[in-house]
C-alpha cells in the first residue's frame, strides 16, 4: 500500500481540526512509503477520547488502517519518535 501527498494533507487537516498541536509520521509510513501497509502517527493536544474519535475519522476518511498514539506523557518511545519521525503539525 502505497499513500500519497492529498491524504498527508487530508490527515493534517483533520488533526488540526481536532486541535492537534503536533503530529509525528514515524514507522514504515515514513521509512518505507512505498512498502507500507498502515501509517503510524504521535499526536499532542487532542485529550482524552477525542483522541481516539480522531484516530477512527482518520481511518474512514483516508481508507488506510493507522494507528495513533499520544506524545504526552513522553516516554523513551515518544521521544524515539520526535527524533526519527517526520513533523505534519
Amino acid at each position: 500500500m502505497a499513500f500519497n501527498q492529498a491524504q498527508l494533507d487530508k490527515i493534517t487537516a483533520l488533526a488540526k481540526s481536532y486541535g492537534a498541536t503536533r503530529l509525528i509520521l514515524f514507522g514504515s509510513a515514513h521509512e518505507h512509503p512505498e512498502a507500507a501497509r498502515d501509517i503510524d502517527l504521535a499526536c499532542d493536544g487532542v485529550p482524552g477520547w477525542k483522541l481516539y474519535e480522531l484516530a477512527a475519522r482518520l481511518e474512514d476518511e483516508i481508507n488506510v488502517p493507522l494507528d495513533l498514539i499520544p506524545l504526552t506523557p513522553p516516554n523513551r518511545f515518544t521521544q524515539m519518535i520526535e527524533r526519527r519521525g517526520r513533523r505534519l503539525i
